[in-house]
């Protein structure tokens, strides 16, 4: 049984290897060593066989600027290799941005006109690609004093719905003891000190970083048709993250242990247990 399982699982990273960039193999294989410096990664869940190598929405909570680095090294464990849904910011700047399109990550604008077209051809692309899409329901690293999902918004659900696609929702807990917030905006060498000085502790203190992929998102009964059907798929994201993160913060409910001087603590979350 144990040797049909463990052969199941490599031929799953093999199929994942396969269907994925060289560029986007090669930066997970490097983001992969730079999260074991950072700290000590444990995974928990799955995602079920029946879903894979069909279109498949995750949807994670963020929770630091070193989560995504977090995420990539999880889902490459368990023989998964998404591609993002990215502010076109990254996906312009300088060296990483070229590799990131190349990567075959999807892009998008918020609040500009090419928005709307670009949420049609990530419906079309949900629809007709093999490898998963990573999505923030959040849209931003959560302002909540304690760190719990804020109400994000309801971009991944309107997705869900219009592609049809199963949701695979990740809760993750300790990439923020990696790397301090920061700030919104880098507009000079004083704003990447607090990164910069954090950052090397991190592989002294060896954070945990803990993630787990729960079971698919149950958006059975909501007509993508009927008004207020992003909202209540919405809603039911965001409670399986936050469910799947109860237990990985257990002895933090309240307020997490490590104190990041720069994040702002300005919302509360309505989804907090």
């Amino acid at each position: 049984m144990l040797c049909d399982m463990f052969a199941l699982h490599h031929d799953e990273n093999h199929q994942a290897r396969r269907r994925t960039p060289a560029v986007w193999r090669t930066l997970s294989r490097i983001d992969s060593g730079l999260v074991s410096l950072a700290g000590r990664l444990r995974v928990t869940g799955r995602i079920p066989a029946a879903l894979r190598g069909r279109p498949l929405l995750l949807a994670a909570n963020h929770i630091g600027v070193f989560d995504p680095f977090v995420l990539i090294a999880a889902c490459r464990r368990i023989g998964c290799m998404p591609r993002f849904m990215l502010a076109g910011g990254i996906l312009d700047a300088p060296v990483i941005g070229p590799a990131l399109r190349a990567s075959g990550h999807l892009r998008v604008d918020r609040g500009k006109a090419s928005a709307v077209e670009q949420f049609a051809q990530a419906v079309e692309e949900m629809r007709t690609t093999t490898s998963p899409i990573l999505v923030y329901p959040e849209g931003r690293i959560s302002h909540d004093p304690g760190l719990w999902p804020e109400r994000g918004k309801t971009g991944a659900a309107r997705l869900a719905l219009a592609a049809n696609v199963p949701v695979v929702p990740i809760s993750q807990w300790g990439a923020h003891e990696a790397v301090y917030w920061g700030t919104e905006r880098v507009e000079g060498p004083a704003d990447l000190v607090p990164l910069a000085r954090s950052g090397l502790t991190a592989p002294l203190r060896r954070p945990t970083f803990r993630v787990h992929f729960g079971a698919p998102v149950d958006l059975s009964g909501i007509d993508a048709a009927q008004p207020g059907a992003a909202m209540h798929a919405h809603a039911r994201i965001m409670r399986a993250i936050t469910k799947g993160l109860i237990p990985l913060r257990a002895d933090e409910p309240d307020l997490p242990r490590f104190r990041d001087p720069t994040r702002p603590t300005d919302k509360l979350s309505p989804w907090r247990p």
